[in-house]
């Protein structure tokens, strides 16, 4: 196994292992501590189907739970990220999230396949919450660590949210429920649970509120927060390639996808592992 490291915050490329076949527990073990110590790796040259990325999810940690989402035909726990060449309805996904932290437990990590790559465009951007954390003073550090962040997937997937009813001509198979009204509290700074790194644990898309604090001043530190994790030294942008698989740490990144690839198909198989 070959491990190139992006030179960014995060990131790095891994070859020379076949994750289509059967994979070992020395190999899943080695790509455990990898993705530990990266946040986000990138499988280059797979030539995996969904079995196999079933396969890898499992070994992983098992499949995590995907609401919001309707799975591909024949499948329970895969998802189809995809865009069509003529859509036109609003990028999905294009604002900083872990993935699910609105739930009681949020998944530990996602796996993406790559099925249809455009040529161009299409680029996955990564920040670390946990170097992002560490950077800041120490006095500020021990103030976020008294606060609770308030989850919600409202903004997104509420009947009136942005995927919500009003949400036309879209080829994902997104389904907006009122249960996305729900919250769920979660300290804004997270011990990692197999490293034991702090990492900032809030986003744009769904970090609705903070205890204690009005609308207005949770917004705002929010959004001040989002500001500092977004500087450069804090960020990867993962360029895709056919054949490959990413695999990222929702315990330590945060991600938002980006566009540029109009009037090209664009398709990758999701998973999630749990907690």
């Amino acid at each position: 196994m070959i491990v190139e490291p992006s030179g960014a915050s995060c990131g790095a490329r891994i070859s020379g292992v076949d994750l289509s076949g059967e994979l070992s527990a020395d190999l899943i073990a080695d790509i455990r501590s990898t993705w530990l110590k990266h946040r986000v790796v990138a499988f280059t040259d797979q030539c995996m189907d969904d079995d196999a990325l079933e396969r890898f999810t499992i070994a992983m940690g098992g499949f995590g739970y995907d609401p919001f989402f309707d799975p591909i035909e024949g499948r329970k726990n895969i998802a189809a990220i995809k865009r069509e060449a003529d859509e036109v309805s609003p990028l999905f996904a294009e604002n900083w999230h872990s993935d699910w932290s609105f739930l009681p437990q949020p998944p530990s990590g996602t796996c993406l396949l790559a099925i249809d790559i455009p040529p161009v465009g299409g680029d996955t951007l990564f920040s670390n919450q946990i170097t992002a954390f560490a950077a800041l003073p120490e006095q500020r550090k021990a103030e976020l660590r008294r606060l609770t962040a308030i989850h919600s997937a409202r903004r997104g997937y509420a009947p009136n949210g942005l995927y919500g009813d009003n949400d036309k001509g879209r080829s994902m198979a997104i389904r907006p429920s009122e249960a996305a009204l729900a919250q769920q509290a979660h300290p804004l700074v997270k011990t990692h649970s197999e490293t034991g790194e702090e990492a900032l644990f809030c986003s744009l898309s769904y970090t609705v509120g903070i205890e204690g604090m009005s609308e207005e001043e949770a917004l705002q530190l929010v959004m001040e927060l989002h500001q500092w994790c977004e500087r450069e030294e804090f960020v990867f942008r993962h360029q895709w390639e056919p054949g490959m698989l990413l695999l990222w740490d929702n315990r330590s990144v945060n991600h938002k996808a980006t566009g540029g690839y109009e009037g090209y198909r664009r398709e990758l198989h999701r998973t999630t592992i749990a907690a």
